[in-house]
């Protein structure tokens, strides 16, 4: 009897140890969806941000319809950015619809300081999937995550499509608006992770999808390369102890 309940517990723990280390879900919701603006041509309106108005912790990232600018809400305050005269002016309502967004809401974030030996896009990506799961997350499920500091340098652009053009490229997208890059900026980054949405909400070669935000409030758009500077945090939801 003594050897099958010892038996019994071992199975008991190895369950514990499976539940563990995949993790909670944390809820993440999308819209629209890269493929179909990338191969079909397809900007059309998918979501009205109104819609998520009543949600205080609302942290969202995504596309305007048209793609017509880049949309960026952290803790439910609205980042939406546009070409206006060869600038980027930043909207702050939520007025806006979108045709490509990921979000989720989040009450609580727990900070984990960055090691100075992470610097680039791929370091950061190995890292958050790494603290994730060691901060008790699903990470084969999509979750959010933030970054703070000053970033050594970052490459950024806020999209302006223009009217009619069908030939989707990565590289058009980038150059059809302002873009540029910025060295030594303050600045806070909102990105979703996923290993299972390439061609949904992020691009083939990478499990993340990023947009930027320098501390001077002078810019907000989508975060397409970065270096990261000494001191960084990062920042992931808090979950709820599995039970």
């Amino acid at each position: 009897a003594m050897l099958r309940n010892t038996t019994l517990l071992l199975i008991a723990t190895l369950l514990l140890t499976c539940q563990s280390e995949q993790g909670v879900t944390v809820p993440v919701e999308y819209a629209g969806a890269l493929k179909n603006i990338m191969r079909k041509g397809d900007l059309s309106v998918q979501f009205n941000l109104a819609d998520l108005g009543d949600q205080q912790h609302l942290f969202a990232l995504g596309a305007l319809a048209e793609l017509k600018g880049e949309i960026l809400v952290m803790d439910g305050q609205a980042y939406i950015s546009s070409e206006e005269d060869e600038k980027v002016k930043i909207d702050s309502t939520l007025n806006h619809e979108a045709t490509l967004l990921v979000y989720s809401e989040v009450k609580e974030w727990l900070t984990v300081d960055i090691p100075a030996a992470i610097q680039s896009k791929d370091d950061l990506e190995a890292f958050v999937e790494e603290q994730a799961m060691l901060n008790g997350i699903n990470s084969d499920q999509p979750f959010p995550f933030r970054m703070e500091g000053v970033l050594r340098s970052f490459d950024w652009h806020v999209i302006n499509w223009p009217e009619g053009d069908k030939e989707h490229s990565h590289e058009k997208h980038i150059s059809s608006g302002p873009h540029g890059t910025l060295a030594n900026t303050a600045a806070e980054v909102l990105g979703f992770y996923s290993k299972h949405h390439h061609a949904i909400f992020t691009h083939h070669t990478t499990n993340m999808h990023l947009h930027v935000r320098t501390m001077d409030g002078q810019l907000a758009g989508h975060l397409d390369d970065l270096e990261l500077g000494e001191g960084m945090k990062l920042l992931l939801p808090v979950v709820p102890a599995a039970d």
